[in-house]
């Protein structure tokens, strides 16, 4: 892509530049979409070369299958195009695009602040793996202010840990004091940023690395698992890359191509989802069963003015606070009950789901408590009409206990 074309395309609406980054320009002779390559083994024509390809430990230089290839480098280019930064590491999962830049960013004898709310594995990621290498963590409540987090920091911390919204609990951070907060104390920003992915900005914000699961709606059918780690500096860059590349993080050229081919059409699923799932959580914060929707784009929901604020959208997942009383059971019974939404992990895809938030959540700042009993819903391209219907059916299974 030359010059031109960038600046040309820098110009065009999301929409548009989410069809064609990281794509040959329309004028080339070839397929629209580029092709698989997968391989370990590359033959080189002389030492000559294979000392260069060796040098260039931080720019795309076809050297062995695990550096990267073809098929990786226009997803890293897309995804970086999305996420408004520079450089795009590729990684084999969600959880290894949060534990390779913690390892990164983190050694021996380091604090991290860690939001209370963040993802499950994240937690046991600092619990575990980073208290046995010399890292101390401290779990700090996601609704803070930035004066607050000022008394947690400590001379040895490195980095300050995000997730807004948590993808649980579903509070909003104030992302960009916290950041002026780190950045006075030399700290690096770790966002993850799935939920917000497009809608959320985060070099604009003041973040340093973000962090997606491109499992989620990147990838789009619920099929693939992979991670996306974002930079916008030359120096992170290459903090960034030669970590995974020390750890060997890959990911199959299959699932790239795979994400690739689902990410053209994720901007048109996410605007549809926003729609449907607006409809659900307003519905449901009209029923008498329930307490309180934690859908940040809902007026009136917690963290609806950060969120006003901040982002641009919202995406399809979101809490649901029945009223206290209604009993955990009741609750497992109006889940297993419901036809539409399944019992899954994940969420992005084109289904949805719904998950029992308590009883399955570990929190040591303060927070996850909201009065009453908690579920998570995720609202694919379903008729958001049908799913309603679904709901009210099974709360009526819920007012039975």
């Amino acid at each position: 892509m030359t010059d031109n074309q960038d600046a040309s395309r820098a110009k065009h609406n999301y929409f548009t530049r989410l069809s064609h980054a990281g794509r040959a320009a329309t004028h080339s002779h070839g397929f629209v979409n580029p092709p698989v390559h997968r391989g370990s083994t590359l033959l080189v024509p002389d030492i000559a070369t294979r000392k260069a390809s060796s040098a260039n430990r931080f720019g795309r230089q076809l050297t062995y299958g695990v550096g990267g290839t073809p098929t990786h480098w226009p997803l890293e280019d897309v995804v970086a195009e999305i996420e408004g930064g520079t450089r795009c590491q590729i990684v084999s999962s969600g959880l290894a695009a949060v534990t390779t830049p913690l390892l990164a960013f983190l050694k021996a004898g380091d604090h991290l602040l860690m939001t209370d709310s963040a993802y499950g594995p994240t937690r046991n990621f600092c619990d575990g793996l980073l208290t046995r290498f010399g890292v101390t963590t401290t779990y700090y409540h996601p609704c803070i202010t930035p004066e607050e987090l000022e008394k947690l920091v400590q001379p040895n911390t490195k980095v300050v840990f995000v997730e807004s919204p948590g993808s649980h609990t579903f509070e909003v951070q104030d992302v960009p004091g916290l950041a002026k907060v780190a950045h006075a104390h030399g700290a690096k920003v770790l966002m993850d940023n799935t939920w917000g992915i497009h809608h959320f900005q985060p070099f604009t914000h003041g973040v340093d690395v973000s962090i997606q699961a491109l499992t989620k709606y990147v990838a789009g059918h619920s099929d693939i698992i992979l991670g996306g780690i974002t930079v916008n500096s030359e120096a992170d860059w290459e903090v960034l890359r030669s970590t995974s590349s020390t750890l060997g993080q890959f990911a199959s050229p299959d699932d790239c191509w795979l994400a690739l081919r689902g990410v053209r059409t994720m901007a048109v699923r996410m605007e549809r989802q926003q729609k449907s799932t607006l409809q659900v959580a307003t519905w449901l914060s009209q029923q008498p069963e329930v307490k309180q929707v934690l859908y940040p784009a809902l007026p009136g929901a917690p963290g609806h003015d950060i969120w006003k604020r901040d982002f641009t959208g919202a995406c399809s997942l979101f809490g649901v606070v029945l009223q206290p009383q209604f009993s955990e059971t009741a609750m497992h019974n109006m889940i297993e009950s419901l036809d539409l939404f399944g019992m899954g992990a994940s969420w992005g895809g084109y289904e949805s789901l719904v998950l029992p938030t308590t009883g399955f959540l570990t929190r040591s700042a303060g927070s996850g408590d909201f009065g009453g009993n908690v579920m998570r819903l995720h609202v694919g391209l379903e008729s958001p009409d049908d799913l309603i219907e679904d709901l009210r059916e099974g709360l009526g299974v819920l007012r039975q206990g």
